[in-house]
């Protein structure tokens, strides 16, 4: 588990992050106060999850979960999330960062809309 302030990363499966500015982008889209946790995890784990909160019985490559005003969880599956970069034409790394950036907008109250992919675009480009 790595804990950078108000970011903390749980790592729950045996695959290596790629480094990525995780911090920065919760700082920017959620600010420096906001708790924010974001844990991979296994295909089953997500699974399991997604069919709890969503009736899903499928795994997802993210699922986003605002626990107050200043705090959220985001957990991902990065074996969903490797699958699905190539659908997207995007790298790992890079479909990891749009998730998160995509996770947070979520967090912040943003549904699923032009004006969240606005967002995303902007801040995708922010950190290239």
């Amino acid at each position: 588990m790595l804990d950078m302030g108000f970011c903390t990363i749980t790592n729950k499966t045996k695959g290596k992050l790629p480094r990525l500015p995780f911090a920065s982008i919760k700082n920017k889209i959620l600010g420096e106060k906001y708790e924010f946790g974001l844990s991979l995890l296994t295909g089953r784990k997500q699974k399991q999850i997604n069919l709890k909160y969503r009736g899903k019985n499928e795994t997802t490559n993210i699922l986003s979960f605002p626990l107050s005003k200043n705090s959220g969880e985001i957990t991902i599956d990065p074996i969903k999330v490797k699958k699905d970069a190539v659908l997207f034409n995007m790298t790992y790394p890079q479909f990891l960062k749009y998730l998160v950036i995509h996770g947070c907008l979520h967090l912040k109250g943003y549904e699923h809309s032009s004006i969240m992919k606005k967002e995303e675009k902007k801040y995708l480009k922010m950190f290239l």
